[in-house]
């Protein structure tokens, strides 16, 4: 009967502590819909136009133009960009390509993804796309690793032919993302996420309450993680307890049976 209470408490909190780590791997939904999505494009880093993930950005161009958009990115995450252009009726061969940068404008690599496409002549549209690996906590300073911060998305066509210049081109963009969690987690964190402008803005409020806007503004939804939790704390507490009740279960294993009670002689 012990060791079947042990057996059932351990189960118990391995399933209540297993929930919300279970939650974090689910992709995350988007929290402000499409009603709001952009309809634009910038053409430059400092113009692009800021999208939220879980949004699909649309924008109206020119074959030839560069399109830029931006979004946020925190700890944990592992960003999915994928993009889709809506080609003119008659066209040559194109070759179309994405990439993604970070708050330094370092091109980030892609894990996997279709990140270049050739449409042939006559194709009605190109999807792209491009799986970033797990933004870190911290990385060293000679690392290119992906940061929490602000992301730069630049989608444009290659080699094209001067009969192509200038066709109309349609375009969508959307950035949805995984939460891989502690798996991905790190010792120590950035004083302040890779936003263009937030640096300046922090050293202004020591001195004006009325400092100058950050020049991008989105953020997460609860904000940017400070990067000390994860959810190896979750595992590792259950690892505690586990262990432990193990312990108890062995000791009732192989204590063997209790001492008989004492019975006086002449009883």
């Amino acid at each position: 009967m012990r060791i079947t209470r042990v057996l059932s408490t351990a189960l118990l909190v391995l399933g209540l502590a297993a929930a919300p780590a279970a939650a974090d791997s689910t992709p995350s939904p988007s929290t402000s819909g499409d009603a709001k999505a952009p309809t634009s494009a910038g053409t430059s880093f400092r113009t692009a136009v800021e999208v939220d993930q879980g949004q699909t950005a649309t924008a109206s161009a020119s074959t030839g133009d560069y399109l830029y958009w931006s979004f946020p990115a925190d700890t944990g995450q592992r960003p999915t960009v994928t993009a889709k252009v809506k080609l003119p009726e008659q066209h040559a061969g194109q070759r179309w390509q994405v990439d993604v940068y970070d708050g330094l404008r370092r091109r980030q690599a892609c894990q996997y993804g279709a990140q270049t496409r050739t449409a042939a002549p006559g194709t009605a549209s190109v999807e792209l796309a491009c799986v970033l690996r797990t933004v870190r906590a911290w990385s060293e300073p000679w690392a290119d690793d992906p940061l929490p911060g602000t992301y730069y998305v630049r989608l444009t066509a290659t080699g094209l032919k001067t009969s192509d210049l200038g066709l109309p081109v349609g375009a969508e963009l959307r950035v949805d993302s995984k939460d891989i969690g502690g798996a991905a987690a790190v010792d120590g964190s950035l004083a302040e996420p890779l936003v263009p402008g937030v640096a300046v803005k922090s050293a202004q409020e020591e001195d004006d309450a009325s400092a100058g806007a950050v020049l991008s503004s989105l953020e997460p939804d609860d904000g940017w993680t400070s990067g000390w939790w994860s959810d190896r704390w979750v595992w590792t507490g259950i690892g505690a307890v586990l262990a432990a009740l193990a312990g108890i279960g062995g000791y009732t294993l192989t204590r063997g049976p209790g001492r008989p009670r004492h019975v006086p002689p002449g009883a």
